[in-house]
C-alpha cells in the first residue's frame, strides 16, 4: 500500500491507462490468424501489418515527453487515450483494405507513443524514491494484467468485436481520467513539495540526454529486452498456431504469460523496495540485479520455449521467461527517476524511441528468417543472445547517481 492517498489514485489512474494501452496491442496478433485467412494476406504482409505500430509508435516517444513538460499529464494523456481508442474502434472498417489497417496501426502506434513517457512525468513528480520500485511495478503490472484479458477473451471474439470492445473501454476511460485526475493535487501535499518537480523550461540541451553513460545503459538494456518482448508479443499466437497446430481456444493460454509477467513485476517491486528501504542493499545494486534477472533468465527460457513440441510445454516457458521480463521494471525501467528525476519523462521517451527498433524489424525480419530457414529457433537465438549484450553492459555501465 502507498503511503499517500492521492499517490495511490494517480498510481491507479495511470495503471488503467496501461492496462488499456497494452490491452490494445495484444488484439491485432490474435485478429491477424483469422484476418489474413480472410483477405489472403502474405507472411510478409501479415510482418508489416504487425510491425506498423512501430512506426507511429518510435516517432512519438520525445514528442509525447515534451508535450507531457509542456501542456500537462492530463491533457496529454487524455488525448493520447481517445486517439489512439477510435484508431481500434474504427480498425474493422478499414479490414479489406491493407492499406488502410497499416495506416490506422501507425496511428495507434503514435498515440500510444505519448503513454509512457506522460505517466513517467507523472510519477517523477508524484512517488517518492522509497515508492516507485512499486509504482513501476503496478504500472507495469497493469499491462500485463490488460494483455492478458486480451489474450483469453479475443480468441472468443469474431474479430471485428476484438476492436471494438477495447476501443470503447479506451473512451470510457477518458470519462474517468478528466472526473478524478486533478493536475495540481500534488502540490497540495506539502511532503510532495520535498520531491524534486520536473523541469518545464527544457533547461537540458538534447545532448544531454545522449552523452552520459549511465543512460546508454538503460537505453541498451530496454532495447535489449524489447527486442525479445516484441518477438513474443507480435508472433506468439501465429506462432503457436502455425508452427505447433494450436486451436483458438489453446491461443487463449497465450493469456498466461502475461499473467506471470504480473505477478513478478509486483512482487519484484515490493521486493526491491524492501532491500533499499531496509538498507541492506544500495539502489544500484538492486537496479543491476533485478535487471540481470529480467535479461538473462529470459534469455534462456526463450531458447528453451524454440524447442519445444506440445503447446503446452511452450506456454510453460515463454511464461517463465516473460514473468523474469517483469524484473525489468524494478531494475533500469526504474532507473531513470535516479538518474534524472526532473527530466525522467524524456530520457525514458528517448530510451523508448530507441527500444521500439525492434519492434519495427522483428515482424519483417522474422517473417524473412522464418521464409528462408523453415526454422523459428533462429528468430529466438537472436534474442537470448541481444538479452546476453543488454546485461553485460547494464552492470558494467549503470549508476544510481543524477546525472540530470
Amino acid at each position: 500500500m502507498f503511503t499517500f492517498s492521492k499517490t495511490s489514485k494517480v498510481v491507479a489512474l495511470c495503471s488503467l491507462a496501461n492496462f488499456i494501452n497494452a490491452a490494445d496491442r495484444v488484439i491485432m496478433p490474435i485478429a491477424v490468424i483469422p484476418m489474413s485467412d480472410q483477405f489472403n494476406w502474405s507472411m510478409q504482409k501479415q510482418g508489416w501489418v504487425l510491425s506498423s505500430f512501430a512506426f507511429g509508435y518510435i516517432s512519438s516517444q520525445i514528442i509525447g515527453g515534451r508535450t507531457a513538460q509542456r501542456f500537462g499529464g492530463k491533457i496529454t494523456l487524455g488525448l493520447a487515450v481517445l486517439v489512439w481508442s477510435l484508431s481500434t474502434f474504427l480498425t474493422p472498417l478499414f479490414g479489406p483494405y491493407s492499406g488502410l489497417v497499416i495506416l490506422s496501426r501507425i496511428i495507434l502506434g503514435f498515440a500510444e507513443g505519448f503513454c509512457l513517457p506522460t505517466i513517467y512525468h507523472i510519477f517523477s513528480m508524484c512517488i517518492t524514491v522509497e515508492e516507485r520500485s512499486r509504482a513501476f511495478g503496478y504500472l507495469v503490472a497493469s499491462g500485463s494484467v490488460g494483455q492478458t484479458i486480451a489474450a483469453v477473451i479475443c480468441p472468443r471474439l469474431p474479430w471485428p468485436m476484438m476492436f471494438y470492445s477495447f476501443g470503447s473501454m479506451g473512451i470510457l476511460w477518458i470519462a474517468i481520467w478528466v472526473l478524478l485526475y486533478n493536475e495540481n493535487s500534488t502540490e497540495a501535499d506539502p511532503e510532495m513539495l520535498l520531491m524534486p518537480k520536473v523541469d518545464t523550461r527544457h533547461s537540458v540541451h538534447w545532448t544531454g540526454y545522449i552523452s552520459h553513460k549511465a543512460l546508454w545503459a538503460i537505453y541498451i538494456a530496454h532495447f535489449a529486452m524489447n527486442w525479445s518482448n516484441y518477438i513474443i508479443l507480435s508472433w506468439l499466437p501465429t506462432y503457436l498456431a502455425r508452427r505447433l497446430g494450436a486451436n483458438k481456444h489453446d491461443i487463449s493460454f497465450t493469456a498466461l504469460p502475461y499473467v506471470m509477467n504480473s505477478l513478478v513485476g509486483v512482487a519484484a517491486g515490493h521486493y526491491a523496495d524492501s532491500l533499499i528501504s531496509k538498507r541492506q542493499w544500495t539502489v544500484l545494486s538492486v537496479r543491476r540485479l533485478m535487471t540481470s534477472i529480467g535479461l538473462l533468465g529470459p534469455a534462456i527460457f526463450i531458447l528453451l520455449f524454440g524447442k519445444m513440441q506440445s503447446v503446452l510445454l511452450a506456454v510453460c516457458f515463454v511464461s517463465i521467461s516473460l514473468g523474469l521480463c517483469a524484473c525489468n521494471s524494478s531494475g533500469h525501467m526504474s532507473n531513470h527517476a535516479d538518474v534524472a528525476p526532473n527530466h525522467a519523462g524524456l530520457t525514458f521517451a528517448v530510451s523508448n524511441t530507441l527500444a521500439t527498433i525492434p519492434g519495427i524489424a522483428c515482424g519483417p525480419v522474422t517473417a524473412a528468417i522464418v521464409d528462408y530457414t523453415h526454422h523459428w529457433f533462429p528468430v529466438f537465438a537472436i534474442a537470448a543472445i541481444v538479452n546476453l549484450a543488454g546485461a553485460i553492459v547494464y552492470n558494467s555501465q549503470s549508476s544510481a547517481s543524477q546525472v540530470l
